[in-house]
C-alpha cells in the first residue's frame, strides 16, 4: 500500500515561500456503507475560479462533498476495497455519505449499483491495485500508471482485484453536457 504524504505551500507575512502543511491529510473519511470501507482523503479544495493562491488555512477541512462547487476543484485520494461478487451495497447511504446530489438512477444502475454522473471533468491516476471503469457501453481495465480523463459521463468504479485500488483524483467543475 502507498502511504499518503501531502505538502501544501504558501507564503508568510513577508511574502517568502514556506511549507504550510506537511502531513498525511487531515480530512480522512471512511464510507462504511461501502463494503470493506471506501476511504477518501480530501487533499485540497477551491471554491472559486480563478483559484485563490493565498490561503493559509487548510481548505480540505470541510464536510465531504462528492462534486466541486460552481467554479471549484477538489483534489482527493481514494482507496477502493476489493468487491466480492454478489455483495450487497446500499447506494443511497453511500451517496448520502459522499454528500452527492448526483445519485445513481434505476436505469443507470443496471450495470453497477454505483453508476452515476458528475458535473465535472475528472483527472484520475491509478497509483496501485487494479480497477474496472464501467461505462454505459463497455468497460476498461485499469492498473498502476493509468491516467483517466472522465468528462461528466455515466461511470462506476469496480475493484475486481484482490487488493485495494489507490487513485488520486482532481475534479474540476464543468457544465453538464
Amino acid at each position: 500500500m502507498i502511504n499518503l504524504h501531502r505538502v501544501v505551500t504558501g507564503h508568510d507575512d513577508a511574502g517568502r515561500s514556506r511549507i504550510l502543511f506537511d502531513d498525511a491529510g487531515t480530512n480522512d473519511v471512511t464510507i462504511d456503507s461501502w463494503p470493506g470501507g471506501l476511504k477518501i482523503t480530501e487533499l485540497w479544495v477551491t471554491d472559486e475560479a480563478p483559484a485563490n493562491a493565498g490561503f493559509r488555512e487548510d481548505r480540505a477541512t470541510r464536510p465531504l462533498q462528492h462534486d466541486p462547487v460552481a467554479g471549484g476543484t477538489i483534489f482527493r485520494w481514494l482507496e477502493f476495497p476489493p468487491e466480492t461478487e454478489g455483495e450487497s451495497f446500499d447506494a443511497a447511504a453511500i451517496f448520502d455519505a459522499l454528500g452527492s446530489d448526483n445519485r445513481p438512477s434505476s436505469e443507470m444502475s443496471t450495470r453497477h449499483f454505483s453508476m452515476h454522473r458528475t458535473d465535472s471533468v475528472d483527472y484520475l491516476v491509478i497509483l496501485s491495485g487494479t480497477m474496472t471503469m464501467v461505462m454505459d457501453d463497455g468497460e476498461a481495465q485499469l492498473g498502476p500508471g493509468t491516467c483517466i480523463v472522465q468528462q461528466g459521463t455515466n461511470h462506476a468504479w469496480v475493484n475486481k482485484g484482490t487488493e485495494p485500488c489507490v487513485m488520486a483524483a482532481i475534479l474540476v467543475d464543468a457544465e453538464a453536457s
